[in-house]
């Protein structure tokens, strides 16, 4: 008699999920859920960025980045530790953030099979980028000269992840993604295209900030030899 297996809807269709439950929650109720969570965490930070936007965070520019790493903060630490702490359950498991990543793993079933790389990648993101985040948020909250040593970090850990992410599936042709449009290419593309795109925009900014503060004080400390020599 042939073993057989707990059906699930994951690519690819011979994964083994053996604890796998069903979600209660439709797709639309978890999107629902997810999109609501974010958008209160959208309007918190810009009310909080509002409190400072005549003295350090000025300006759209500023006020985005603080928005996106207090989100990035609660996405990376809660969102992703939750699956860094129980990935090896999370198939079977009905809690809110665990529906919200069986319904994400339809574009990548390797969250419900503690695929070692992606596991080792997402802790990382949870416990040092998301705290790293948060501390980025605080840092230009309080106008702290660390902010960008803290941006450059953080966005370049995220950019690393990400092009690790994707390229360690699509190297061998994406057997974990479903390859239905809405979930490759909302899901999977779409949903982290932004660790991507903003992570490079962020550097940037960081490097062009450090460079010129460095060219500042290379020339003062130049100008001041010159004094020292003149006398």
């Amino acid at each position: 008699m042939s073993a057989t297996h707990t059906p699930h809807p994951y690519y690819p269709l011979d994964l083994i999920l053996d604890h796998y439950v069903p979600n209660t929650y439709t797709m639309r109720d978890t999107l629902i859920v997810l999109f609501s969570t974010f958008g209160a965490i959208t309007v918190g930070s810009i009310a909080l960025s509002y409190q400072k936007r005549t003295t350090t965070i000025r300006g759209l520019g500023n006020q985005l980045t603080f928005v996106w790493f207090v989100m990035s903060g609660f996405i990376h630490l809660f969102l992703e530790g939750y699956f860094g702490v129980y990935h090896r359950t999370l198939a079977g498991d009905q809690s809110p953030l665990a529906q919200v990543w069986k319904e994400y793993a339809l574009s990548d079933s390797r969250y419900l099979s503690s695929d070692s790389f992606v596991l080792i990648m997402e802790r990382i993101t949870a416990f040092a980028w998301g705290p790293l985040a948060f501390f980025t948020a605080y840092a230009m909250y309080h106008n702290r000269p660390s902010r960008h040593i803290a941006q450059l970090v953080v966005s370049l850990g995220q950019l690393y992840g990400c092009v690790l992410y994707y390229a360690t599936t699509l190297v061998e042709g994406s057997p974990h993604c479903d390859p239905r449009p809405y979930y490759y290419y909302f899901y999977f593309v779409f949903f982290n295209i932004f660790w991507i795109v903003i992570p490079i925009i962020l550097m940037h900014n960081s490097v062009k900030n450090l460079y010129r503060a460095m060219k500042v004080s290379v020339e003062a400390e130049n100008q001041s030899k010159k004094v020292k020599k003149s006398k």
